[in-house]
Protein backbone atom coordinates (compact mmCIF):
# COMPACT_ATOMS: atom_id res chain seq x y z
CA UNK A 1 0.00 0.00 0.00
CA UNK A 2 1.30 3.45 -0.88
CA UNK A 3 2.96 5.31 2.00
CA UNK A 4 1.05 8.42 3.07
CA UNK A 5 1.61 11.10 5.69
CA UNK A 6 -1.16 13.33 7.08
CA UNK A 7 -0.13 16.56 8.80
CA UNK A 8 -2.48 18.96 10.56
CA UNK A 9 -1.24 22.56 10.70
CA UNK A 10 -3.16 25.77 11.52
CA UNK A 11 -6.61 24.27 10.93
CA UNK A 12 -5.77 22.83 7.49
CA UNK A 13 -5.00 19.31 6.32
CA UNK A 14 -1.95 18.55 4.20
CA UNK A 15 -1.63 15.07 2.68
CA UNK A 16 1.78 13.91 1.36
CA UNK A 17 3.10 10.66 -0.03
CA UNK A 18 6.63 9.47 0.74
CA UNK A 19 9.12 7.68 -1.48
CA UNK A 20 9.14 3.96 -0.77
CA UNK A 21 12.94 3.81 -1.12
CA UNK A 22 14.45 6.93 0.45
CA UNK A 23 11.36 7.85 2.58
CA UNK A 24 11.40 11.48 1.45
CA UNK A 25 8.07 13.35 1.15
CA UNK A 26 6.68 13.61 -2.41
CA UNK A 27 4.78 16.39 -4.10
CA UNK A 28 2.28 14.86 -6.56
CA UNK A 29 1.63 16.31 -9.95
CA UNK A 30 -1.74 17.99 -10.60
CA UNK A 31 -2.58 15.33 -13.22
CA UNK A 32 -3.10 12.75 -10.46
CA UNK A 33 -6.18 14.70 -9.34
CA UNK A 34 -8.04 14.27 -12.65
CA UNK A 35 -7.82 10.59 -13.57
CA UNK A 36 -10.87 9.25 -15.33
CA UNK A 37 -12.14 5.71 -15.37
CA UNK A 38 -11.00 5.03 -18.95
CA UNK A 39 -7.35 5.77 -18.16
CA UNK A 40 -7.53 3.63 -15.06
CA UNK A 41 -9.00 0.77 -17.11
CA UNK A 42 -6.26 1.02 -19.69
CA UNK A 43 -3.61 0.93 -17.03
CA UNK A 44 -5.00 -2.02 -15.14
CA UNK A 45 -6.58 -4.14 -17.93
CA UNK A 46 -3.46 -6.10 -19.10
CA UNK A 47 -2.46 -7.08 -15.57
CA UNK A 48 -5.82 -7.93 -13.99
CA UNK A 49 -6.82 -11.52 -13.54
CA UNK A 50 -9.84 -13.10 -15.21
CA UNK A 51 -11.66 -13.23 -11.92
CA UNK A 52 -11.59 -9.44 -11.57
CA UNK A 53 -13.75 -7.40 -13.98
CA UNK A 54 -13.09 -3.84 -15.14
CA UNK A 55 -16.25 -2.70 -13.47
CA UNK A 56 -15.03 -3.95 -10.16
CA UNK A 57 -11.72 -2.09 -10.55
CA UNK A 58 -13.52 1.06 -11.59
CA UNK A 59 -15.81 0.69 -8.60
CA UNK A 60 -12.73 0.47 -6.39
CA UNK A 61 -11.24 3.59 -7.93
CA UNK A 62 -14.36 5.77 -8.22
CA UNK A 63 -16.18 4.59 -5.12
CA UNK A 64 -16.71 6.99 -2.32
CA UNK A 65 -14.87 6.43 0.95
CA UNK A 66 -18.03 5.18 2.56
CA UNK A 67 -18.53 2.38 0.00
CA UNK A 68 -14.95 1.03 0.02
CA UNK A 69 -14.61 -2.43 1.59
CA UNK A 70 -11.57 -4.07 3.06
CA UNK A 71 -11.77 -7.11 0.75
CA UNK A 72 -11.60 -5.11 -2.48
CA UNK A 73 -8.69 -3.11 -1.10
CA UNK A 74 -6.84 -6.32 -0.29
CA UNK A 75 -7.26 -7.59 -3.88
CA UNK A 76 -5.89 -4.39 -5.40
CA UNK A 77 -2.88 -4.17 -2.99
CA UNK A 78 -0.19 -6.81 -3.50
CA UNK A 79 2.43 -5.42 -1.14
CA UNK A 80 2.24 -3.96 2.32
CA UNK A 81 4.23 -0.77 2.89
CA UNK A 82 4.50 0.27 6.53
CA UNK A 83 3.52 3.86 7.31
CA UNK A 84 6.34 6.34 7.80
CA UNK A 85 6.78 8.34 11.01
CA UNK A 86 8.01 11.87 10.70
CA UNK A 87 8.20 14.31 13.58
CA UNK A 88 6.64 17.66 12.82
CA UNK A 89 6.74 20.87 14.79
CA UNK A 90 3.55 19.80 16.57
CA UNK A 91 5.34 16.56 17.73
CA UNK A 92 2.69 14.29 16.18
CA UNK A 93 3.47 10.53 16.40
CA UNK A 94 0.25 9.17 14.85
CA UNK A 95 -0.22 8.07 11.26
CA UNK A 96 -3.81 9.37 11.21
CA UNK A 97 -5.34 12.56 12.58
CA UNK A 98 -8.94 12.92 13.69
CA UNK A 99 -10.41 16.02 12.05
CA UNK A 100 -13.28 18.18 13.31
CA UNK A 101 -16.84 18.14 11.98
CA UNK A 102 -16.39 21.58 10.37
CA UNK A 103 -14.16 20.05 7.70
CA UNK A 104 -16.24 16.91 7.02
CA UNK A 105 -17.36 18.02 3.53
CA UNK A 106 -13.84 18.81 2.37
CA UNK A 107 -12.48 15.60 3.87
CA UNK A 108 -14.90 13.45 1.88
CA UNK A 109 -13.64 14.91 -1.40
CA UNK A 110 -10.00 14.67 -0.26
CA UNK A 111 -10.43 11.08 0.88
CA UNK A 112 -11.86 10.14 -2.50
CA UNK A 113 -8.88 11.65 -4.31
CA UNK A 114 -6.44 9.93 -1.97
CA UNK A 115 -8.19 6.62 -2.49
CA UNK A 116 -7.91 6.93 -6.23
CA UNK A 117 -4.23 7.87 -6.01
CA UNK A 118 -3.46 5.05 -3.61
CA UNK A 119 -5.15 2.52 -5.87
CA UNK A 120 -3.17 3.84 -8.80
CA UNK A 121 0.11 3.40 -6.93
CA UNK A 122 -0.95 -0.10 -5.89
CA UNK A 123 -1.57 -1.02 -9.52
CA UNK A 124 1.84 0.32 -10.48
CA UNK A 125 3.47 -1.63 -7.63
CA UNK A 126 1.72 -4.78 -8.81
CA UNK A 127 3.35 -4.54 -12.26
CA UNK A 128 6.87 -5.02 -10.88
CA UNK A 129 8.82 -5.80 -7.76
CA UNK A 130 9.30 -2.10 -7.08
CA UNK A 131 6.97 -0.40 -4.60
CA UNK A 132 5.48 2.96 -5.58
CA UNK A 133 5.48 5.88 -5.28
CA UNK A 134 9.14 6.80 -5.94
CA UNK A 135 10.84 10.14 -6.02
CA UNK A 136 12.55 11.47 -9.13
CA UNK A 137 16.07 10.58 -7.98
CA UNK A 138 15.15 7.03 -6.95
CA UNK A 139 13.28 6.61 -10.25
CA UNK A 140 16.33 7.75 -12.23
CA UNK A 141 18.52 5.31 -10.28
CA UNK A 142 16.03 2.52 -10.91
CA UNK A 143 15.92 3.36 -14.62
CA UNK A 144 19.72 3.27 -14.79
CA UNK A 145 19.73 -0.20 -13.27
CA UNK A 146 17.05 -1.38 -15.64
CA UNK A 147 19.02 0.06 -18.58
CA UNK A 148 22.09 -1.89 -17.49
CA UNK A 149 20.08 -5.11 -17.21
CA UNK A 150 18.53 -4.42 -20.59
CA UNK A 151 21.94 -3.87 -22.17
CA UNK A 152 23.26 -7.14 -20.72
CA UNK A 153 20.20 -9.00 -21.94
CA UNK A 154 20.52 -7.49 -25.43
CA UNK A 155 24.19 -8.49 -25.56
CA UNK A 156 23.27 -12.07 -24.65
CA UNK A 157 20.53 -12.14 -27.28
CA UNK A 158 22.95 -10.84 -29.89
CA UNK A 159 25.50 -13.52 -28.94
CA UNK A 160 22.85 -16.24 -29.23
CA UNK A 161 21.65 -14.82 -32.54
CA UNK A 162 25.18 -14.78 -33.97
CA UNK A 163 25.77 -18.34 -32.84
CA UNK A 164 22.52 -19.50 -34.50
CA UNK A 165 23.45 -17.76 -37.75
CA UNK A 166 26.88 -19.37 -37.67
CA UNK A 167 25.33 -22.78 -37.19
CA UNK A 168 22.79 -22.22 -39.94
CA UNK A 169 25.01 -20.73 -42.64
CA UNK A 170 28.70 -21.23 -42.08
CA UNK A 171 30.86 -23.96 -40.49
CA UNK A 172 32.15 -27.31 -41.71
CA UNK A 173 30.03 -30.33 -42.27
CA UNK A 174 29.85 -32.55 -39.27
CA UNK A 175 30.85 -36.19 -39.79
CA UNK A 176 28.25 -37.95 -37.72
CA UNK A 177 29.71 -41.41 -38.34
CA UNK A 178 33.09 -40.30 -36.99
CA UNK A 179 31.35 -38.70 -34.04
CA UNK A 180 29.45 -41.95 -33.42
CA UNK A 181 32.68 -43.91 -33.58
CA UNK A 182 34.28 -41.48 -31.19
CA UNK A 183 31.26 -41.75 -28.94
CA UNK A 184 31.41 -45.58 -29.01
CA UNK A 185 35.11 -45.45 -28.34
CA UNK A 186 34.57 -43.07 -25.44
CA UNK A 187 31.83 -45.32 -24.07
CA UNK A 188 34.16 -48.36 -24.33
CA UNK A 189 36.88 -46.39 -22.60
CA UNK A 190 34.41 -45.29 -19.96
CA UNK A 191 33.35 -48.91 -19.44
CA UNK A 192 36.98 -50.03 -19.19
CA UNK A 193 37.73 -47.20 -16.81
CA UNK A 194 34.66 -48.16 -14.80
CA UNK A 195 35.90 -51.75 -14.51
CA UNK A 196 39.35 -50.49 -13.68
CA UNK A 197 37.80 -48.21 -11.06
CA UNK A 198 35.93 -51.16 -9.55
CA UNK A 199 39.15 -53.21 -9.37
CA UNK A 200 40.94 -50.24 -7.88
CA UNK A 201 38.17 -49.81 -5.30
CA UNK A 202 38.41 -53.52 -4.41
CA UNK A 203 42.17 -53.18 -4.15
CA UNK A 204 41.68 -50.00 -2.11
CA UNK A 205 39.40 -51.85 0.29
CA UNK A 206 42.06 -54.57 0.68
CA UNK A 207 44.67 -51.90 1.22
CA UNK A 208 42.47 -50.22 3.84
CA UNK A 209 42.13 -53.53 5.67
CA UNK A 210 45.87 -54.07 5.50
CA UNK A 211 46.33 -50.50 6.68
CA UNK A 212 44.11 -51.14 9.70
CA UNK A 213 46.11 -54.26 10.49
CA UNK A 214 49.36 -52.37 10.13
CA UNK A 215 48.03 -49.59 12.36
CA UNK A 216 47.15 -52.15 15.03
CA UNK A 217 50.58 -53.69 14.65
CA UNK A 218 52.14 -50.22 14.85
CA UNK A 219 50.20 -49.52 18.04
CA UNK A 220 51.37 -52.81 19.50
CA UNK A 221 54.96 -52.03 18.52
CA UNK A 222 54.64 -48.55 20.03
CA UNK A 223 53.49 -50.07 23.30
CA UNK A 224 56.35 -52.57 23.23
CA UNK A 225 58.77 -49.77 22.40
CA UNK A 226 57.44 -47.69 25.28
CA UNK A 227 57.78 -50.70 27.60
CA UNK A 228 61.28 -51.34 26.28
CA UNK A 229 62.37 -47.76 26.88
CA UNK A 230 60.90 -47.82 30.39
CA UNK A 231 62.88 -50.98 31.17
CA UNK A 232 65.93 -49.50 29.47
CA UNK A 233 65.68 -46.31 31.52
CA UNK A 234 65.26 -48.34 34.69
CA UNK A 235 68.33 -50.45 33.90
CA UNK A 236 70.20 -47.30 32.93
CA UNK A 237 69.29 -45.73 36.27
CA UNK A 238 70.46 -48.83 38.13
CA UNK A 239 73.66 -48.86 36.10
CA UNK A 240 74.31 -45.23 36.97
CA UNK A 241 73.69 -45.99 40.63
CA UNK A 242 76.09 -48.95 40.45
CA UNK A 243 78.67 -46.82 38.67
CA UNK A 244 78.31 -44.14 41.34
CA UNK A 245 78.66 -46.77 44.04
CA UNK A 246 81.69 -48.23 42.23
CA UNK A 247 83.26 -44.79 41.93
CA UNK A 248 82.57 -44.17 45.60
CA UNK A 249 84.20 -47.49 46.53
CA UNK A 250 87.16 -46.71 44.26
CA UNK A 251 87.55 -43.29 45.87
CA UNK A 252 87.36 -44.85 49.32
CA UNK A 253 89.89 -47.47 48.29
CA UNK A 254 92.26 -44.86 46.92
CA UNK A 255 91.84 -42.81 50.08
CA UNK A 256 92.46 -45.87 52.25
CA UNK A 257 95.54 -46.78 50.18
CA UNK A 258 96.82 -43.23 50.50
CA UNK A 259 96.25 -43.32 54.25
CA UNK A 260 97.92 -46.72 54.41
CA UNK A 261 100.95 -45.46 52.49
CA UNK A 262 101.05 -42.45 54.74
CA UNK A 263 100.84 -44.66 57.82
CA UNK A 264 103.52 -46.96 56.43
CA UNK A 265 105.80 -44.00 55.99
CA UNK A 266 104.91 -42.64 59.38
CA UNK A 267 107.20 -43.52 62.28
CA UNK A 268 104.96 -44.47 65.14
CA UNK A 269 107.65 -43.66 67.71
CA UNK A 270 108.26 -40.19 66.28
CA UNK A 271 104.52 -39.57 66.06
CA UNK A 272 103.89 -40.86 69.58
CA UNK A 273 106.90 -39.52 71.40
CA UNK A 274 108.02 -36.05 70.51
CA UNK A 275 111.25 -35.12 72.33
CA UNK A 276 112.34 -31.52 72.10
CA UNK A 277 113.48 -28.69 74.37
CA UNK A 278 111.95 -25.56 75.83
CA UNK A 279 114.66 -23.22 77.05
CA UNK A 280 116.71 -25.03 79.75
CA UNK A 281 114.18 -27.88 79.91
CA UNK A 282 114.05 -31.02 77.92
CA UNK A 283 110.46 -31.90 76.90
CA UNK A 284 108.68 -35.05 75.85
CA UNK A 285 105.24 -34.58 74.35
CA UNK A 286 105.35 -30.97 75.61
CA UNK A 287 105.86 -32.08 79.23
CA UNK A 288 108.86 -30.39 80.87
CA UNK A 289 111.24 -32.63 82.78
CA UNK A 290 113.01 -30.72 85.59
CA UNK A 291 112.54 -27.47 87.47
CA UNK A 292 114.44 -24.25 88.17
CA UNK A 293 114.22 -21.69 90.96
CA UNK A 294 112.98 -19.13 88.43
CA UNK A 295 110.62 -21.63 86.80
CA UNK A 296 109.03 -23.87 89.42
CA UNK A 297 107.48 -26.58 87.24
CA UNK A 298 104.58 -28.40 88.85
CA UNK A 299 105.27 -31.94 89.98
CA UNK A 300 102.25 -33.23 88.12
CA UNK A 301 103.92 -32.16 84.85
CA UNK A 302 107.27 -33.69 85.94
CA UNK A 303 105.55 -36.98 86.86
CA UNK A 304 103.72 -37.04 83.50
CA UNK A 305 107.02 -36.44 81.67
CA UNK A 306 108.63 -39.36 83.54
CA UNK A 307 105.64 -41.56 82.63
CA UNK A 308 106.11 -40.79 78.90
CA UNK A 309 109.88 -41.40 79.22
CA UNK A 310 109.38 -44.82 80.83
CA UNK A 311 106.82 -45.78 78.18
CA UNK A 312 109.21 -44.80 75.37
CA UNK A 313 112.14 -46.82 76.70
CA UNK A 314 109.87 -49.76 77.41
CA UNK A 315 108.53 -49.64 73.83
CA UNK A 316 112.03 -49.43 72.31
CA UNK A 317 113.17 -52.42 74.37
CA UNK A 318 110.15 -54.48 73.22
CA UNK A 319 110.90 -53.53 69.61
CA UNK A 320 114.45 -54.88 70.01
CA UNK A 321 113.36 -57.84 72.11
CA UNK A 322 115.57 -56.49 74.88
CA UNK A 323 115.11 -57.69 78.45
CA UNK A 324 116.66 -55.45 81.04
CA UNK A 325 118.77 -56.83 83.82
CA UNK A 326 118.30 -55.88 87.46
CA UNK A 327 115.14 -53.82 86.79
CA UNK A 328 111.83 -54.04 84.98
CA UNK A 329 110.12 -50.90 83.62
CA UNK A 330 106.45 -50.53 84.53
CA UNK A 331 104.85 -47.61 82.57
CA UNK A 332 101.88 -46.39 84.62
CA UNK A 333 101.19 -42.83 83.49
CA UNK A 334 102.23 -40.19 86.02
CA UNK A 335 102.74 -42.97 88.61
CA UNK A 336 105.17 -45.10 86.64
CA UNK A 337 107.83 -47.07 88.55
CA UNK A 338 110.62 -49.61 88.25
CA UNK A 339 110.55 -53.06 89.79
CA UNK A 340 113.71 -54.60 91.18
CA UNK A 341 114.34 -58.07 89.79
CA UNK A 342 116.35 -59.11 92.86
CA UNK A 343 113.58 -58.05 95.19
CA UNK A 344 110.26 -57.94 93.40
CA UNK A 345 108.53 -56.48 96.40
CA UNK A 346 110.70 -53.43 96.06
CA UNK A 347 109.24 -50.71 93.82
CA UNK A 348 111.15 -47.62 92.79
CA UNK A 349 108.65 -44.83 92.01
CA UNK A 350 109.42 -42.37 89.22
CA UNK A 351 107.13 -39.68 90.58
CA UNK A 352 107.45 -37.24 93.42
CA UNK A 353 105.67 -34.50 95.33
CA UNK A 354 106.60 -31.62 97.60
CA UNK A 355 109.62 -29.31 97.58
CA UNK A 356 113.09 -29.80 96.31
CA UNK A 357 115.43 -28.79 99.10
CA UNK A 358 113.82 -30.98 101.69
CA UNK A 359 112.97 -33.92 99.44
CA UNK A 360 114.60 -36.77 101.38
CA UNK A 361 112.84 -39.71 99.67
CA UNK A 362 115.78 -41.78 98.43
CA UNK A 363 113.51 -44.15 96.42
CA UNK A 364 112.85 -41.45 93.82
CA UNK A 365 116.61 -40.94 93.38
CA UNK A 366 117.14 -44.70 93.17
CA UNK A 367 114.38 -44.97 90.55
CA UNK A 368 116.00 -42.26 88.40
CA UNK A 369 119.43 -43.91 88.71
CA UNK A 370 117.88 -47.31 87.85
CA UNK A 371 116.22 -45.78 84.76
CA UNK A 372 119.58 -44.38 83.66
CA UNK A 373 121.04 -47.89 84.12
CA UNK A 374 118.32 -49.33 81.85
CA UNK A 375 119.11 -46.67 79.24
CA UNK A 376 122.80 -47.68 79.43
CA UNK A 377 121.80 -51.33 78.81
CA UNK A 378 119.81 -50.21 75.80
CA UNK A 379 122.89 -48.37 74.48
CA UNK A 380 125.09 -51.42 74.94
CA UNK A 381 122.54 -53.62 73.15
CA UNK A 382 122.45 -51.25 70.20
CA UNK A 383 126.22 -51.13 70.00
CA UNK A 384 126.32 -54.91 69.69
CA UNK A 385 124.56 -54.71 66.35
CA UNK A 386 125.94 -51.37 65.23
CA UNK A 387 129.48 -50.57 66.33
CA UNK A 388 129.18 -47.09 64.88
CA UNK A 389 126.32 -46.15 67.16
CA UNK A 390 127.27 -43.65 69.84
CA UNK A 391 125.18 -41.51 72.15
CA UNK A 392 126.10 -37.82 72.55
CA UNK A 393 126.32 -38.08 76.35
CA UNK A 394 128.02 -40.76 78.42
CA UNK A 395 126.15 -42.37 81.32
CA UNK A 396 127.64 -44.13 84.37
CA UNK A 397 126.73 -44.52 88.06
CA UNK A 398 123.66 -42.30 87.87
CA UNK A 399 125.47 -39.44 86.16
CA UNK A 400 125.43 -37.96 82.69
CA UNK A 401 128.69 -36.55 81.32
CA UNK A 402 128.88 -33.66 78.86
CA UNK A 403 131.46 -34.79 76.27
CA UNK A 404 132.32 -31.26 75.20
CA UNK A 405 133.26 -30.05 78.71
CA UNK A 406 133.84 -33.35 80.55
CA UNK A 407 131.51 -32.21 83.38
CA UNK A 408 129.18 -34.84 84.84
CA UNK A 409 125.73 -34.05 86.13
CA UNK A 410 123.94 -36.23 88.67
CA UNK A 411 120.42 -37.34 87.89
CA UNK A 412 119.61 -37.53 91.64
CA UNK A 413 118.00 -34.74 93.64
CA UNK A 414 119.81 -35.19 96.96
CA UNK A 415 122.94 -33.11 97.36
CA UNK A 416 122.28 -31.55 93.94
CA UNK A 417 121.06 -28.22 92.59
CA UNK A 418 117.93 -27.76 90.50
CA UNK A 419 120.00 -26.42 87.59
CA UNK A 420 122.29 -29.45 87.43
CA UNK A 421 119.42 -31.90 87.91
CA UNK A 422 117.43 -30.24 85.13
CA UNK A 423 120.51 -30.32 82.83
CA UNK A 424 121.13 -34.03 83.58
CA UNK A 425 117.51 -34.80 82.69
CA UNK A 426 117.85 -32.80 79.45
CA UNK A 427 120.98 -34.78 78.45
CA UNK A 428 119.22 -38.04 79.32
CA UNK A 429 116.25 -37.12 77.03
CA UNK A 430 118.71 -36.24 74.26
CA UNK A 431 120.32 -39.71 74.48
CA UNK A 432 116.84 -41.26 74.45
CA UNK A 433 115.97 -39.29 71.32
CA UNK A 434 119.05 -40.64 69.56
CA UNK A 435 118.07 -44.16 70.50
CA UNK A 436 114.56 -43.49 69.16
CA UNK A 437 115.99 -42.29 65.84
CA UNK A 438 118.19 -45.40 65.51
CA UNK A 439 115.30 -47.80 66.21
CA UNK A 440 113.07 -45.94 63.73
CA UNK A 441 115.72 -46.23 61.00
CA UNK A 442 116.32 -49.94 61.66
CA UNK A 443 112.72 -51.13 61.99
CA UNK A 444 110.88 -48.94 59.47
CA UNK A 445 109.96 -51.84 57.17
CA UNK A 446 109.26 -54.33 59.93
Amino acid sequence: MAGRLDVVKAGTVQVNFVCQKCCQPLKLDQSFKSLDATLITELSAPLTSSNTSDGTLLDLITASPVGVSGGSDAQASKKYIPPMRLVSQSDSNNDFTLLGDSQAGNMENLSHQLKVTSNLFDIMSGHSEVDHPLCEECTDSLLDQLDQQLKVTEDECKAYRDFLEELGTGGEKVDEEALDKDLDQLRAEAKALGQQLESIEVENSHIQEELKKEKKEAQRLDKEEEKYYKEYNEYKRQLLEYEDAQKSVDNQLRYAEAQLDKLKKTNVFNATFHIWHSGHFGTINNFRLGRLPSVPVEWNEINAAWGQTVLLLHSLANKMNLTFQRYRLVPYGNHSFLESLSDKSKELPLYGSGGFRFFWDSKFDQAMAAFLDCLQQFKEEVEKGDTGFCLPYKMHNGKVEDSSTGVSYSIKIQFNSEEQWTKALKFMLTNLKWGLAWVSSQFTNK
